[in-house]
């Protein structure tokens, strides 16, 4: 596969975080999360991905579960092996991410685009690890 194959926007189905030791893949963002990502044929990605239904926030406490409870980041990406993007990461929810490149794993089967991020430190439970398994749906032109 190459970039062409990703240009488009795509719709998020589902978000899971699978851990390292058999347990249970588990929803990270509850069953029903909501996002977009978005592959331009200037080679620039972006996605933005959410809980559905966030309360909005009233306190310092609330805006912290806001940013626990979404992910957004951006940049130039490019493809590696035919099985894997690579995205410079310009912009970010978490500003760590920031000037990294983020390597994702993907395949493509009719509209639906599979990510698997590689290997990391659970943000929840940062004793654990595990990696994500994210489902997209391409939306029509």
């Amino acid at each position: 596969m190459n970039e062409r194959d990703l240009y488009g926007v795509w719709k998020l189905v589902s978000l899971r975080s699978v851990m390292t030791g058999g347990s249970e893949p588990k929803d990270i963002y509850g069953v029903d999360p909501v996002g977009k990502i978005i592959f331009t044929t200037d080679n620039l990605m972006m996605t933005v991905i959410t809980a559905k239904d966030r309360a909005r926030s009233q306190s310092d406490a609330g805006d912290a579960a806001l940013f626990r409870s979404m992910m957004a980041y951006s940049g130039p990406f490019r493809v590696e092996g035919g099985d894997q993007f690579i995205t410079t990461v310009e912009v970010a929810w978490n500003p760590d991410w920031v000037g990294t490149e983020q390597v994702r794993t993907f395949s493509i089967e009719g509209d639906i685009l599979s990510i698997i991020t590689a290997e990391t430190a659970d943000p929840i439970e940062p004793e654990k690890t595990g990696h994500g398994v994210v489902t997209w749906q391409k939306t029509p032109p």
